[in-house]
């Protein structure tokens, strides 16, 4: 092992060791009690997973930093397989940046840093990986755009899913969204104002700057932590989408791969449209 590749065992994220099943089976009963009272989660397609494979799970997620869809998806996922079957899910960089003992709590829940490198040991050792491509943008997403799947043109798992030969399982969610009211984004203003010397706040580029109603703030300014509202969370795993072609030269072709994206992204909306008709129907009721 390099002395580089040492450093960066040492740091949160960067190794699939730091996963503990015992950690994560104690997390069980707040995690249930937030499944079943707080949110009350409603899910359906688990079934829709392939037995003794490993695949990658591909959400479109809502509802803050707090991103409760997808601690529920994971809830539900050590409920149906137990917590020792290995499954990771990849967290944004920035995100182990702004605490070490959350980062280091993170790791032991089965996050690992949303880096190609994670990605295919994770795959490689025989692991399950959950991703969410449009990260930030995509969990701060404006209210009005809360029933569309948006990834911000990010096509890495893709290429990932190609290289590897594993399904995509997408997984959808609706519900999160009204844990908090996101207005509007203002990053394009702040980011004017970090051009002319405003220095980021822990000197970390926040890639969003939303305004947002919620918990405990009121009305904040920017991706601070929030409390999630108690509204009820409703989450689909799809059927698992497979590719004509695998391969690297496959995952090379970026002709093929952006038809790939097409192709997940289409399926993914139209599952939500369905998901949102179904509920809205059920409610109505």
């Amino acid at each position: 092992m390099s002395k580089k590749q040492h450093l960066l065992k040492k740091k949160p994220g960067w190794s699939l060791d730091e996963r503990d099943p015992k950690f994560i089976e104690s997390l069980m009963p707040l995690l249930g009690f937030f499944y079943k009272y707080y949110f009350q989660v409603q899910t359906s397609g688990w079934e829709n997973i392939p037995s003794q494979e490993k695949v990658l799970f591909v959400g479109s997620h809502n509802g803050g930093l707090a991103a409760p869809d997808m601690g529920m998806v994971m809830y539900d996922w050590f409920k149906r397989f137990g917590t020792e079957k290995p499954v990771y899910g990849l967290m944004h960089p920035k995100a182990w940046q702004v605490s070490q003992p959350l980062a280091q709590i993170a790791a032991k829940a089965g996050a690992i840093i949303a880096h190609p490198k994670m990605a295919y040991t994770a795959l490689r050792s025989g692991a399950s990986v959950l991703v969410y491509p449009g990260g930030a943008e995509d969990v701060f997403r404006p209210h009005y755009l809360r029933n569309k799947i948006y990834f911000a043109g990010r096509q890495g798992f893709i290429k990932l899913a190609l290289r590897e030969n594993v399904p995509i399982v997408p997984v959808i969610s609706w519900g999160a969204h009204d844990t908090l009211i996101v207005l509007t984004d203002l990053y394009k203003v702040v980011q004017q104002l970090h051009e002319w010397g405003m220095p980021w706040l822990l000197g970390i580029d926040p890639e969003v700057f939303p305004i947002y109603l919620g918990l405990p703030w009121g009305l904040a300014i920017g991706p601070l932590p929030n409390i999630p509202l108690p509204v009820p969370i409703y989450t689909r795993v799809c059927p698992p989408i497979v590719f004509e072609r695998y391969g690297r030269e496959a995952a090379s072709d970026r002709h093929y791969v952006n038809e790939c994206y097409e192709l997940v992204v289409s399926q993914m909306q139209e599952e939500l449209d369905t998901l949102v008709k179904v509920t809205a129907e059920s409610n109505s009721r």
